[in-house]
């Protein structure tokens, strides 16, 4: 068999003469080698550029090697990695205290934090704070149609995308979805088993689909009357991607849950579960765990973005880097609308325009995007990125889409 690299797109001397990928194949053929990043740019091993307007899939959001996050963890791999759970380290406990601050800020109270290394790993922790809750008969959790929450598969389960269940079944039990939008959809899938909603003010992976914030307000009306946890996932919408710290500002509502990940560590894997103090309380010791929760390193970085977002003012940035795109991209050929908010959109295209075909041809004129599904393409580029890169990229969807 041969391997599925894209010709020439794999250096032959780490192949080590290899005929195969050394990859299980869940993400397909890779077609780029990417070997180094500075800010929006990345170039491969044959020494091309591009411009990088996926961001890692919005991770990456004060751009590639920034000198603050990098420095920070590097300083810190000289100084203390990690030390198990039995102990505490200042790193974690300074980046608890930060998030949490940036919660109450936010409106959503004070609560407590659990670290843990990806968004899915966050949601599964969220999944387990519902249950714990709700208590034995009352484990059942709402998301919407459309969403989309991690891979493992607690967090699958939660995706409301059946589609993704169907090789793995049977999944997990205790888990329904509403139509994303429609609160009447969601009243109705709400029985005494159920102990929380979750949903995304933002659905990422379902098409940059944004919440009215008039539906997340009716959303957190009724799990107050039912006595339900507002659970909100922030792992793409969270730190000033949308021109606001987390999405759920955007609606002024006040969540019991909420789960990050991707920007807080810049490209460090790094995830958390932020749970109001009452809410939090249900927890106890040997409940949940993680052998990497909290390790210095990760928490570094977490410290660096936070920081350094509040020095660039990261959240205005979003903003007005995001009109400049809608502004460049309204009304070209093959534009349909534009979707989301700060640094988070989603270009609608025209009936007939393949999203898939308009990503692959942008990856060959140097840009990087992704179609989120077949019609939209997804621009989720670093919050740092300059109004030249702006420019050029949009020429570039522009030519695309001619």
């Amino acid at each position: 068999m041969s391997h599925p690299f894209a010709q020439d797109a794999v250096p032959r001397e780490i192949l080590d003469g290899r005929d195969f990928c050394p990859f299980i194949p869940v993400f397909g053929a890779p077609k780029i080698m990417f070997v180094r990043g500075s800010g929006t740019e990345l170039w491969s091993s044959d020494g091309r550029r591009y411009l990088d307007f996926l961001a890692g899939i919005a991770v990456v959001s004060l751009g590639h090697c920034n000198p603050a996050v990098s420095g920070a963890i590097a300083a810190q791999a000289a100084e203390l990695m990690h030390v198990s759970n039995f102990f505490s380290n200042p790193v974690a406990t300074r980046a608890a205290v930060a998030i949490n601050d940036l919660m109450r800020q936010a409106g959503a109270g004070d609560g407590q934090v659990f670290f843990c290394n990806s968004g899915a790993e966050a949601n599964e922790a969220a999944i387990k704070v519902a249950r714990k809750f709700g208590g034995r008969g009352r484990h059942a959790i709402v998301s919407a149609y459309g969403s989309f929450h991690g891979r493992t598969l607690g967090a699958l389960a939660l995706t409301g995308q059946p589609a993704k269940h169907e090789v793995f079944q049977p999944m997990p039990d205790g888990f329904r979805y509403a139509t994303y939008g429609d609160i009447d959809s969601l009243a109705s899938s709400i029985d005494p088993t159920v102990s929380a909603v979750m949903l995304e003010p933002i659905q990422g992976e379902g098409g940059v689909v944004p919440a009215d914030p008039a539906y997340l307000l009716a959303v957190q009306e009724l799990c107050r009357e039912r006595g339900l946890l507002l659970m909100i996932d922030e792992v793409q919408t969270g730190f000033c991607r949308t021109g606001r710290w987390f999405g759920f500002e955007h609606a002024g509502i006040q969540p019991d849950v909420v789960t990050f990940a991707k920007g807080m560590g810049n490209g460090m894997p790094v995830g958390a579960v932020w749970a109001r103090r009452d809410i939090a309380a249900v927890m106890k010791p040997g409940d949940h765990g993680s052998t990497y929760s909290g390790t210095a390193l990760a928490t570094a970085a977490v410290n660096a973005v936070i920081e350094e977002m509040k020095r660039i003012d990261a959240c205005s940035r979003a903003v007005a880097a995001g009109e400049r795109i809608r502004s460049r991209l309204a009304g070209l050929p093959g534009v349909d609308h534009i979707r989301g908010s700060g640094l988070l959109l989603g270009v609608a295209l025209r009936e007939g325009t393949d999203a898939n075909v308009v990503a692959a041809g942008l990856l060959e004129r140097g840009l990087i995007v992704n179609a989120v599904n077949g019609s939209t393409i997804r621009l989720a580029p670093p919050l740092t990125v300059s109004d030249a890169e702006i420019d050029e990229a949009c020429a570039l969807i522009g030519a695309a889409l001619a």
